[in-house]
């Protein structure tokens, strides 16, 4: 079962992560981007046993081979990394393979490439990813899902890139699946009131 609230870590990753069971988040990606293999492994490892005392799901972001290392739930490919079919073949048809898109035909080569589910922005902008994608915006989903439901496709999409409280009835009733945050747990004072305010947005209890 694909969350519908994906938390996404940031440095410093331990702390943060922590901080994000603690406030109820049950679905972990692990975001290391210019480290050592040995060193994202390692706290990898770490996080996998923190992930294991909250029972939250840990994905692995761009390293399937530590994903099966770890016995984490599954990995998360980006648009320059392998695709989730090459994924698959690491971790096995077992775990979760999550990808990244930014139009329908890169969801539709995704669901080709049986992944899992398929994260899908930004929705606007955002300082956490260095190479951004054209910006999608509400219109941009709708559009998308529009398009796969012509198709007939369908696959958990989770929407992501700089999202708001505010911004979630919307995308819920465009028909995301669910959203992938960041800064929105991370710079909050009071963590555990936005992750609940989150799940009852996403539940449609606004």
């Amino acid at each position: 079962m694909i969350s519908q609230l994906h938390y996404i870590s940031q440095y410093p990753h331990l702390e943060n992560i922590q901080a994000a069971c603690d406030a109820g988040c049950n679905w972990i990606q692990l975001r290391v981007k210019d480290q050592p293999v040995a060193e994202i492994q390692e706290l990898a490892t770490t996080v996998k046993q923190l992930c294991d005392r909250y029972q939250a799901t840990l994905i692995i972001n761009d390293h399937p081979a530590i994903a099966v290392q770890v016995m984490a739930a599954g990995v998360h490919v980006g648009q320059e990394d392998m695709n989730a079919a090459a994924a698959r073949l690491v971790v096995g048809d077992n775990k979760i393979v999550g990808g990244t898109a930014n139009t329908f035909e890169q969801i539709a080569q995704h669901i080709q490439n049986n992944a899992s589910y398929v994260g899908v922005g930004p929705f606007r902008f955002t300082t956490t990813k260095q190479k951004l994608s054209p910006i999608l915006g509400l219109e941009g989903y709708r559009q998308i899902l529009t398009t796969l439901k012509q198709n007939e496709l369908n696959i958990p999409l989770i929407a992501i890139g700089g999202i708001k409280l505010e911004d979630i009835p919307a995308l819920i009733e465009a028909g995301v699946h669910g959203i992938a945050v960041s800064g929105l747990i991370s710079n909050s004072n009071n963590k555990a009131l936005i992750v609940k305010e989150i799940y009852n947005l996403l539940k449609g209890n606004n």
